[in-house]
Formats: C-alpha cells, structure tokens, sequence
C-alpha cells in the first residue's frame, strides 16, 4: 500500500487537494490518473480511501470514498533520548523507532550531551516519511529538547526505567517490563549519564536497567529499547 498523509484531515472531510510537491510525485512519479485510488492517513488512526478526481502534477485532488479508524495500542511506549554528537545518528534512531512502534520521543540534554542544537523541523519530516514506509496510521510525537532535571520532575503513571552502563545493581528490562502499561525509557548520551543523574531518576522513581552485555551506542540502545518493548507486548497480545 503506498499510504500518504495530511494531519488535517478529518472523518468529515469528503475532498481535498495535494499540495504541488504529493501532487507532483503522485502524477510524474507515480503516474497515478484520474479515478485511481489513493490512501491517506492523518495520523490519528484514520485511513481514507480515495478517488483521484483531478490529475494534474500541480494539484492533485481528491474525492473520499471511505473512512475507517483503527484503534491505538493498549499501551504508550515514550523514550527520553540524549541528541547524539552526529545529527545522522540520531535520524536514524528516529527513522528505525518510528518503524517499529514508537509513540513519544523527547530529546533530553544531559551532564554529558555534545550536542544541544536540535532540528526539529528536520527530524519530523524523517519521522513522517518513516511512518509512510512503515504504513502505520499513528506519527509519533517528538516533543521539544528539554533539560533532563527538568524532564524527570514531570508525572508519569507507567513504568519508568533509566538505561546506564554504571557497575551497579540493574534488572534486565525484558524481566522488569510488564506488558500492557505505558512505558518510559532513558537513554543517555555517549559519555552515558552522570551518577548525579542516575541518582537523581532513581530518586523520582526511575529503576535502573541494562539493554544487554554489550555497550551500545545512544541511538542503538534506543532502537534495542524500542524493539524490546514492542515485541514483548505484540508477543503477549497474540499469545
């Protein structure tokens, strides 16, 4: 299925248009005509199935013939990761997270981040052309880069975990996570967190764990974390 989107669509919506960019690929590249199908999502869960009704490169318009919803996921998976020192890594966590069923994503600025510059608007393209690929009905949420002080004060009512490499007690987190629950990961950046900071999220509830025997770089561990979760819910829910 070759899935499009447009986050302003809604189940009342009954036509609209492309901008010049979709249309262009829809028409030169894809060679689509007027009467093919087409499906949309706005990323909420709904998927339209429409109807090319004009076929032209610089405004493709069309027509809903139907609307269907497909519920969420019994729960939320959010990951708090550390920017990494190169842009394209942290890309590519975003691109393979969002692929295997990510929901939130925060960037949090950490003792020992190198980077502080983030490109949102970059960075949410990628996850968007992901969900595409992947045709999923849901974009994830990449929130706003944030202290990781800070960020560890908000409420949260799931399970919260905080990945480090330190010599100190941690549980494996395929044995500490529970299915069903929202979810709540850590993820540092290459200089791992701080003890202060580790001491800090333990504090406010955070349980230490390990993703495995090996040191894994930032946007691996994410990835690692990412699947983890995902796999052990999809393996409960179709037991």
């Amino acid at each position: 299925m070759q899935l499009f989107y447009n986050s302003t669509l809604t189940p009342e919506t009954k036509t609209f248009t492309f901008d010049r960019e979709e249309s262009r690929h829809i028409i030169k590249v894809l060679r689509k005509k007027e009467g093919d199908s087409i499906h949309v999502t706005n990323g909420l869960g709904n998927l339209f199935h429409t109807k090319i009704t004009l076929a032209s490169d610089h405004k493709c318009t069309v027509e809903i013939v139907e609307c269907t919803y497909q519920k969420p996921a019994s729960y939320r998976l959010h990951l708090a990761v550390a920017p990494t020192k190169m842009n394209e890594r942290y890309e590519w966590f975003l691109e393979k997270a969002t692929e295997i069923g990510i929901h939130t994503i925060t960037p949090i600025l950490c003792d020992h981040s190198e980077r502080t510059v983030f490109k949102t608007e970059r960075m949410e393209k990628i996850i968007v052309a992901a969900m595409k690929q992947s045709n999923q009905l849901y974009v994830p949420e990449l929130q706003a880069p944030i202290p990781f002080s800070t960020f560890i004060q908000a409420p949260f009512s799931g399970q919260k975990f905080i990945a480090h490499c330190e010599e100190s007690q941690r549980q494996s987190l395929q044995e500490a996570l529970k299915t069903q629950e929202d979810v709540l990961i850590l993820i540092g950046p290459e200089g791992d967190f701080s003890v202060k900071e580790i001491e800090s999220a333990c504090a406010k509830g955070f349980v230490p764990i390990t993703l495995g025997n090996t040191r894994l770089r930032t946007e691996t561990a994410a990835v690692v974390a990412c699947h983890s979760v995902v796999f052990k819910n999809e393996w409960y829910e179709n037991k």
